[in-house]
């Protein structure tokens, strides 16, 4: 995958200590991954990055909104983003990133590329269920949820438990009678 330069900070030039950085986070950015189920996106990541005599320490901070479809009703809606990511890059011999809160860079490096590492901040505090508000809360009127509702097991369940056999009733009649 081709980097995005804008997500490239040579650090080789900064100073010991603390640099702020920040980032507007759109569709075009997860285009650049291929990922479509964004409808749209407005997330501002903050990025402090703390430079140390033999590492970097990262604190990530995203907030904003996704727009989403809900898993039940198909509906658009805004799904709030508040998610935060800690990364520590040292420097060894040769680049691993298997662990998921170190990155090694090898010796000689002189920048880092962060856009992974936002991406997966941004998606993974999307809930894997995505449930339109209005329907947690009962406000949301649509088709889709009038015919779940209609369709629902719960009225059939009842109405079976009503239309109990009497031969049944007999038989639970034998357990109560010892």
């Amino acid at each position: 995958m081709r980097k995005l330069k804008e997500f490239t900070i040579p650090f080789v030039g900064l100073k010991q200590g603390k640099h702020q950085f920040e980032y507007e986070i759109d569709n075009k950015f997860f285009e650049h991954f291929e990922y479509d189920d964004f409808n749209s996106a407005n997330v501002k990541v903050d990025l402090e990055l703390e430079k140390k005599p033999t590492m970097l320490e990262l604190a990530f901070r995203a907030s904003g909104t996704v727009n989403v479809y809900c898993d039940l009703t198909n509906e658009p809606y805004d799904q709030p983003i508040d998610s935060e990511l800690f990364l520590v890059v040292k420097f060894g011999q040769e680049y691993n990133d298997e662990n998921e809160d170190l990155l090694i860079l090898p010796h000689g490096e002189y920048e880092v590329n962060i856009q992974q590492y936002i991406y997966e901040l941004i998606v993974l505090a999307v809930p894997s269920k995505r449930v339109h508000p209005g329907v947690l809360d009962g406000t949301l009127k649509s088709e889709v949820l009038e015919k779940l509702d209609e369709l629902s097991p719960r009225e059939k369940e009842i109405k079976a438990e009503e239309d109990i056999d009497p031969r049944w009733e007999k038989l639970k009649n034998l357990l109560n009678d010892n």
